[in-house]
């Protein structure tokens, strides 16, 4: 087993990231372990409107690294608004803007 399959939970025990919509942004919401504090997770707009989130509690060694990459509809969300906010309970909440539609 390599370390990066130790260190990663397995895909039943990851924790759930939900998605959520409204006409002007979608919602990421995502209960982290609590051994991961705010540093520990890193944001990343990816080509293809994609974002990744990587949350790593490096100092661990076991069920301590989660991915999850989330794939917006084409041309549907502005990645460079993007806001990010860790509740003290281990919430992590993402809102991505919505580009606006003009009919």
């Amino acid at each position: 087993m390599s370390s990066r399959n130790r260190r990663a939970p397995s895909p039943s025990c990851s924790p759930p990231m939900t998605v959520t919509s409204s006409p002007t942004k979608h919602m990421l919401n995502v209960r982290l372990p609590p051994d991961i504090q705010p540093e520990m997770v890193t944001i990343s707009a990816k080509k293809g409107d994609k974002l990744k989130v990587v949350a790593d509690a490096w100092h661990m060694e076991n069920n301590c690294h989660c991915e999850w990459l989330i794939t917006f509809p084409p041309l549907d969300v502005d990645m460079s608004k993007v806001h990010a906010k860790f509740g003290g309970d281990g919430l992590l909440t993402i809102d991505v803007c919505r580009i606006r539609k003009y009919s």
